[in-house]
Protein backbone atom coordinates (compact mmCIF):
# COMPACT_ATOMS: atom_id res chain seq x y z
CA UNK A 1 0.00 0.00 0.00
CA UNK A 2 1.92 3.35 -1.40
CA UNK A 3 1.31 5.95 1.31
CA UNK A 4 2.75 9.66 0.46
CA UNK A 5 3.96 12.71 2.72
CA UNK A 6 4.33 15.91 1.01
CA UNK A 7 5.84 18.14 3.09
CA UNK A 8 6.35 21.81 2.33
CA UNK A 9 9.16 22.50 3.85
CA UNK A 10 8.91 26.41 2.92
CA UNK A 11 6.83 29.12 1.41
CA UNK A 12 10.41 31.18 0.45
CA UNK A 13 10.10 30.97 -3.15
CA UNK A 14 12.60 32.78 -5.76
CA UNK A 15 9.85 33.13 -8.35
CA UNK A 16 6.50 34.40 -8.14
CA UNK A 17 4.32 32.17 -10.65
CA UNK A 18 0.60 33.72 -11.64
CA UNK A 19 -1.01 30.21 -10.31
CA UNK A 20 1.21 29.93 -7.48
CA UNK A 21 -0.65 27.89 -4.18
CA UNK A 22 0.91 29.47 -1.39
CA UNK A 23 0.87 33.11 -3.01
CA UNK A 24 0.87 35.90 -0.39
CA UNK A 25 1.40 33.31 2.85
CA UNK A 26 4.50 32.98 4.61
CA UNK A 27 3.93 30.82 7.31
CA UNK A 28 7.22 30.25 9.84
CA UNK A 29 9.58 27.11 9.56
CA UNK A 30 9.87 24.51 11.52
CA UNK A 31 13.48 24.14 12.73
CA UNK A 32 15.95 20.94 12.29
CA UNK A 33 14.90 19.35 14.81
CA UNK A 34 10.97 19.99 14.71
CA UNK A 35 11.01 18.36 11.05
CA UNK A 36 13.10 15.22 12.20
CA UNK A 37 10.87 14.55 14.87
CA UNK A 38 8.11 14.96 12.90
CA UNK A 39 9.61 12.28 10.28
CA UNK A 40 10.09 10.27 13.75
CA UNK A 41 6.43 10.70 14.12
CA UNK A 42 5.45 9.33 10.54
CA UNK A 43 7.84 6.43 10.95
CA UNK A 44 6.86 5.34 14.26
CA UNK A 45 3.02 5.12 12.72
CA UNK A 46 3.92 3.52 9.63
CA UNK A 47 5.87 0.82 11.50
CA UNK A 48 3.23 0.28 13.51
CA UNK A 49 0.85 -0.03 10.72
CA UNK A 50 2.77 -2.69 9.76
CA UNK A 51 2.90 -4.23 12.93
CA UNK A 52 -1.46 -3.99 13.38
CA UNK A 53 -2.35 -4.55 10.06
CA UNK A 54 0.00 -7.51 8.71
CA UNK A 55 0.45 -4.85 5.09
CA UNK A 56 3.05 -4.04 3.31
CA UNK A 57 3.23 -0.07 3.22
CA UNK A 58 5.36 1.83 0.86
CA UNK A 59 6.06 4.97 2.09
CA UNK A 60 7.43 8.16 0.03
CA UNK A 61 8.04 11.66 0.73
CA UNK A 62 7.86 14.37 -1.68
CA UNK A 63 9.38 17.53 -0.69
CA UNK A 64 8.53 20.86 -2.01
CA UNK A 65 7.92 24.88 -0.93
CA UNK A 66 8.01 27.50 -2.08
CA UNK A 67 11.21 26.17 -3.51
CA UNK A 68 12.67 23.44 -1.16
CA UNK A 69 16.79 23.98 -2.29
CA UNK A 70 15.96 27.82 -0.61
CA UNK A 71 16.27 26.12 3.15
CA UNK A 72 19.82 25.94 4.07
CA UNK A 73 19.45 22.48 6.29
CA UNK A 74 17.73 20.75 3.40
CA UNK A 75 20.21 17.76 2.73
CA UNK A 76 20.06 17.10 6.50
CA UNK A 77 16.43 16.48 6.02
CA UNK A 78 17.47 14.52 2.98
CA UNK A 79 19.68 12.36 4.57
CA UNK A 80 17.60 11.67 7.32
CA UNK A 81 14.51 10.36 5.08
CA UNK A 82 17.21 7.72 2.80
CA UNK A 83 18.57 6.71 6.31
CA UNK A 84 14.96 5.92 6.98
CA UNK A 85 14.64 3.48 3.69
CA UNK A 86 12.12 5.71 2.39
CA UNK A 87 11.09 6.68 -0.89
CA UNK A 88 12.44 10.32 -1.71
CA UNK A 89 11.18 12.82 -3.96
CA UNK A 90 11.62 16.38 -4.76
CA UNK A 91 9.47 18.91 -6.45
CA UNK A 92 11.18 22.12 -7.54
CA UNK A 93 10.99 24.81 -10.45
CA UNK A 94 14.60 23.63 -11.18
CA UNK A 95 16.02 27.36 -11.51
CA UNK A 96 18.47 26.91 -8.52
CA UNK A 97 19.94 23.77 -9.02
CA UNK A 98 23.90 23.42 -10.48
CA UNK A 99 26.31 20.84 -10.40
CA UNK A 100 27.17 20.46 -6.88
CA UNK A 101 23.87 20.45 -5.75
CA UNK A 102 23.24 17.50 -8.55
CA UNK A 103 26.26 15.98 -7.29
CA UNK A 104 25.09 15.89 -3.46
CA UNK A 105 21.34 14.44 -4.64
CA UNK A 106 22.91 11.77 -6.39
CA UNK A 107 25.56 11.01 -3.78
CA UNK A 108 22.06 10.55 -1.23
CA UNK A 109 19.96 8.57 -3.56
CA UNK A 110 17.35 10.98 -5.10
CA UNK A 111 14.44 8.75 -6.03
CA UNK A 112 13.27 11.34 -8.05
CA UNK A 113 12.91 15.15 -8.84
CA UNK A 114 10.20 16.86 -10.36
CA UNK A 115 10.38 20.26 -12.36
CA UNK A 116 7.86 22.96 -13.08
CA UNK A 117 7.31 23.94 -16.59
CA UNK A 118 3.98 25.66 -18.24
CA UNK A 119 4.96 25.82 -21.76
CA UNK A 120 7.48 26.73 -24.23
CA UNK A 121 9.85 29.46 -23.23
CA UNK A 122 7.80 32.32 -23.83
CA UNK A 123 4.60 30.65 -21.79
CA UNK A 124 6.76 29.57 -19.37
CA UNK A 125 8.58 32.71 -18.83
CA UNK A 126 5.36 34.72 -18.80
CA UNK A 127 3.72 32.47 -16.02
CA UNK A 128 6.66 32.69 -14.08
CA UNK A 129 9.11 34.85 -14.61
CA UNK A 130 11.69 36.08 -17.39
CA UNK A 131 14.45 33.59 -17.71
CA UNK A 132 13.39 31.15 -15.32
CA UNK A 133 12.48 28.45 -18.66
CA UNK A 134 16.48 28.72 -19.62
CA UNK A 135 17.33 28.53 -15.82
CA UNK A 136 14.74 25.32 -15.21
CA UNK A 137 16.10 23.33 -18.52
CA UNK A 138 19.79 24.01 -17.27
CA UNK A 139 18.77 22.15 -13.85
CA UNK A 140 16.78 19.71 -15.87
CA UNK A 141 19.99 18.90 -18.51
CA UNK A 142 22.12 18.87 -14.58
CA UNK A 143 19.90 16.11 -13.80
CA UNK A 144 19.63 14.11 -16.31
CA UNK A 145 23.56 14.16 -16.76
CA UNK A 146 23.69 12.92 -13.21
CA UNK A 147 21.61 9.75 -14.09
CA UNK A 148 18.84 10.91 -11.74
CA UNK A 149 14.80 10.30 -13.03
CA UNK A 150 13.12 13.62 -13.41
CA UNK A 151 9.60 14.30 -14.50
CA UNK A 152 8.44 17.47 -16.24
CA UNK A 153 5.48 18.48 -14.72
CA UNK A 154 2.95 21.39 -16.41
CA UNK A 155 -0.06 22.88 -14.61
CA UNK A 156 -2.53 22.96 -17.36
CA UNK A 157 -5.23 25.72 -17.90
CA UNK A 158 -6.18 27.92 -20.79
CA UNK A 159 -2.87 30.08 -20.52
CA UNK A 160 -0.72 27.03 -22.28
CA UNK A 161 -3.52 24.15 -23.16
CA UNK A 162 -2.27 25.10 -26.75
CA UNK A 163 1.21 25.31 -26.40
CA UNK A 164 1.47 21.55 -24.58
CA UNK A 165 2.27 19.69 -27.34
CA UNK A 166 4.91 22.38 -28.47
CA UNK A 167 6.63 22.01 -25.00
CA UNK A 168 6.51 18.17 -25.27
CA UNK A 169 8.32 18.59 -28.55
CA UNK A 170 10.58 20.79 -27.69
CA UNK A 171 11.66 18.90 -24.92
CA UNK A 172 12.02 16.12 -27.62
CA UNK A 173 14.48 17.54 -29.84
CA UNK A 174 16.56 18.55 -26.74
CA UNK A 175 16.62 15.06 -26.07
CA UNK A 176 14.83 15.26 -22.62
CA UNK A 177 14.43 11.11 -21.86
CA UNK A 178 12.05 10.76 -18.91
CA UNK A 179 8.63 11.69 -17.40
CA UNK A 180 6.19 14.39 -18.41
CA UNK A 181 3.28 14.98 -16.40
CA UNK A 182 0.34 17.14 -16.05
CA UNK A 183 -2.39 18.32 -13.40
CA UNK A 184 -5.02 21.07 -13.64
CA UNK A 185 -5.16 24.69 -12.12
CA UNK A 186 -6.76 24.43 -8.69
CA UNK A 187 -8.24 28.65 -8.34
CA UNK A 188 -6.63 29.16 -5.08
CA UNK A 189 -3.72 31.18 -3.59
CA UNK A 190 -2.76 33.64 -6.47
CA UNK A 191 -4.94 31.20 -9.17
CA UNK A 192 -8.39 32.93 -7.50
CA UNK A 193 -7.97 35.12 -9.83
CA UNK A 194 -7.48 32.76 -12.78
CA UNK A 195 -10.99 31.35 -12.89
CA UNK A 196 -11.52 32.66 -16.33
CA UNK A 197 -8.43 30.04 -17.30
CA UNK A 198 -9.92 27.13 -15.48
CA UNK A 199 -10.52 24.91 -19.15
CA UNK A 200 -14.13 23.22 -18.84
CA UNK A 201 -15.08 19.50 -18.85
CA UNK A 202 -15.09 18.92 -22.54
CA UNK A 203 -12.04 20.83 -22.87
CA UNK A 204 -9.98 18.82 -20.15
CA UNK A 205 -11.23 15.41 -21.89
CA UNK A 206 -9.96 16.43 -25.29
CA UNK A 207 -6.65 17.71 -23.97
CA UNK A 208 -6.38 14.08 -21.73
CA UNK A 209 -7.38 12.34 -24.61
CA UNK A 210 -4.58 13.94 -26.94
CA UNK A 211 -1.60 13.64 -23.76
CA UNK A 212 -2.09 10.30 -23.11
CA UNK A 213 -2.20 9.42 -26.80
CA UNK A 214 1.41 10.93 -27.45
CA UNK A 215 3.77 8.79 -28.64
CA UNK A 216 7.25 10.38 -28.35
CA UNK A 217 10.02 7.74 -28.17
CA UNK A 218 11.93 8.40 -24.41
CA UNK A 219 8.91 10.02 -22.71
CA UNK A 220 6.68 9.10 -20.85
CA UNK A 221 3.00 10.51 -20.24
CA UNK A 222 2.10 10.61 -16.40
CA UNK A 223 -0.59 11.96 -14.64
CA UNK A 224 -2.12 11.88 -11.06
CA UNK A 225 -5.17 13.16 -11.91
CA UNK A 226 -7.86 10.78 -11.18
CA UNK A 227 -10.46 12.07 -14.37
CA UNK A 228 -7.39 10.75 -16.50
CA UNK A 229 -7.28 7.09 -14.41
CA UNK A 230 -7.96 3.91 -16.54
CA UNK A 231 -11.28 2.86 -15.17
CA UNK A 232 -13.47 0.53 -16.39
CA UNK A 233 -16.64 2.11 -17.91
CA UNK A 234 -19.75 0.84 -15.14
CA UNK A 235 -17.08 0.25 -11.94
CA UNK A 236 -19.54 0.19 -9.00
CA UNK A 237 -18.34 0.20 -5.27
CA UNK A 238 -17.80 1.97 -2.03
CA UNK A 239 -13.91 0.82 -1.04
CA UNK A 240 -11.70 3.15 -2.91
CA UNK A 241 -9.33 1.67 -5.12
CA UNK A 242 -7.21 4.80 -6.60
CA UNK A 243 -8.25 7.64 -7.48
CA UNK A 244 -8.03 11.33 -4.96
CA UNK A 245 -5.27 10.62 -2.34
CA UNK A 246 -7.34 13.20 0.03
CA UNK A 247 -7.74 11.08 3.14
CA UNK A 248 -6.53 7.90 1.64
CA UNK A 249 -3.08 7.37 0.80
CA UNK A 250 -1.31 10.99 1.55
CA UNK A 251 -1.33 13.79 3.59
CA UNK A 252 0.29 17.08 3.91
CA UNK A 253 2.91 19.07 6.10
CA UNK A 254 2.95 22.72 5.42
CA UNK A 255 6.18 24.56 6.50
CA UNK A 256 5.27 25.85 10.31
CA UNK A 257 3.70 21.66 10.67
CA UNK A 258 -0.01 22.21 9.57
CA UNK A 259 -1.67 19.17 8.82
CA UNK A 260 -3.95 19.58 5.63
CA UNK A 261 -5.68 16.38 3.21
CA UNK A 262 -3.66 17.35 0.54
CA UNK A 263 -1.18 20.36 -0.73
CA UNK A 264 -4.16 22.37 -2.59
CA UNK A 265 -6.99 21.19 -0.30
CA UNK A 266 -5.84 24.04 2.27
CA UNK A 267 -8.22 22.52 5.37
CA UNK A 268 -6.31 22.30 8.25
CA UNK A 269 -6.80 18.88 10.39
CA UNK A 270 -3.64 19.21 13.17
CA UNK A 271 -0.33 20.30 13.51
CA UNK A 272 2.55 17.65 13.37
CA UNK A 273 4.68 19.79 15.92
CA UNK A 274 1.82 19.00 18.78
CA UNK A 275 -0.94 16.37 17.62
CA UNK A 276 -0.52 12.27 17.14
CA UNK A 277 -0.85 12.18 13.36
CA UNK A 278 -1.88 8.54 13.99
CA UNK A 279 -4.37 9.77 15.58
CA UNK A 280 -5.46 12.62 13.27
CA UNK A 281 -5.45 9.79 10.38
CA UNK A 282 -7.65 7.56 12.41
CA UNK A 283 -9.91 10.03 13.86
CA UNK A 284 -10.35 13.62 11.49
CA UNK A 285 -13.89 14.41 10.90
CA UNK A 286 -12.88 16.23 7.64
CA UNK A 287 -10.78 12.90 6.41
CA UNK A 288 -13.42 10.62 7.33
CA UNK A 289 -15.84 12.63 5.53
CA UNK A 290 -14.09 12.52 2.20
CA UNK A 291 -13.72 8.63 3.56
CA UNK A 292 -17.95 8.34 3.19
CA UNK A 293 -19.21 8.43 -0.43
CA UNK A 294 -22.42 8.90 1.20
CA UNK A 295 -21.59 12.10 2.01
CA UNK A 296 -20.78 13.41 -1.58
CA UNK A 297 -22.60 16.24 -2.39
CA UNK A 298 -23.98 16.17 -6.40
CA UNK A 299 -23.37 13.66 -8.90
CA UNK A 300 -19.66 12.86 -7.52
CA UNK A 301 -21.77 11.17 -4.40
CA UNK A 302 -23.66 8.81 -7.07
CA UNK A 303 -21.10 8.51 -9.81
CA UNK A 304 -20.35 4.57 -10.30
CA UNK A 305 -16.65 5.73 -10.53
CA UNK A 306 -16.00 6.96 -7.40
CA UNK A 307 -14.35 4.16 -5.80
CA UNK A 308 -11.41 4.92 -8.08
CA UNK A 309 -11.65 8.42 -8.92
CA UNK A 310 -13.91 11.19 -6.80
CA UNK A 311 -12.46 13.83 -8.51
CA UNK A 312 -10.32 16.45 -7.31
CA UNK A 313 -11.09 17.28 -3.46
CA UNK A 314 -9.09 20.54 -3.77
CA UNK A 315 -10.44 21.83 -7.27
CA UNK A 316 -13.96 21.11 -5.99
CA UNK A 317 -13.36 23.12 -3.09
CA UNK A 318 -11.44 26.18 -4.50
CA UNK A 319 -14.31 26.48 -7.21
CA UNK A 320 -17.28 25.80 -5.17
CA UNK A 321 -15.78 28.63 -2.64
CA UNK A 322 -15.42 31.03 -5.52
CA UNK A 323 -19.31 30.80 -5.89
CA UNK A 324 -19.77 31.48 -2.13
CA UNK A 325 -20.16 27.64 -0.88
CA UNK A 326 -16.85 26.63 0.05
CA UNK A 327 -17.58 22.48 0.38
CA UNK A 328 -14.76 19.80 -0.80
CA UNK A 329 -17.56 17.69 -0.63
CA UNK A 330 -18.46 18.86 -4.18
CA UNK A 331 -18.84 18.23 -7.92
CA UNK A 332 -15.02 18.62 -9.74
CA UNK A 333 -16.33 21.10 -12.01
CA UNK A 334 -14.36 19.62 -14.58
CA UNK A 335 -15.45 16.08 -14.73
CA UNK A 336 -15.89 14.93 -18.20
CA UNK A 337 -16.95 11.71 -16.98
CA UNK A 338 -19.94 13.16 -15.41
CA UNK A 339 -20.49 15.21 -17.92
CA UNK A 340 -21.01 12.14 -20.60
CA UNK A 341 -22.44 9.36 -18.04
CA UNK A 342 -24.52 11.45 -16.28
Amino acid sequence: MEFTVQWHLTDRCNLRCQHCYQAGEVRPEMALPEVLQGLQEFAETINLWRDSYELDFFPSFSLTGGEPFLRGDLFSILHEIRRSGYELHILTNGTILDAPIVERLSSIGVNGLQVSFEGPEAVHDRIRGKGSFSRALRGVELLAQAGLPVTVNATISRLNRNKIAVLIQDLADRGFKGRFGFSRLVPCGSGRNLLQEMLTAEEVRQLYQDLLGTDVPGLEIVTGDPLAADIAAGEEGDTPVGGCAAGFSGITVMPDGLLTPCRRLNIPIGNIRTDSFREIWALSPVLNRLRDKSLYNGRCGACARWAGCRGCRAIAYAFSGLQGQPDYLADDPQCYHLSIHN
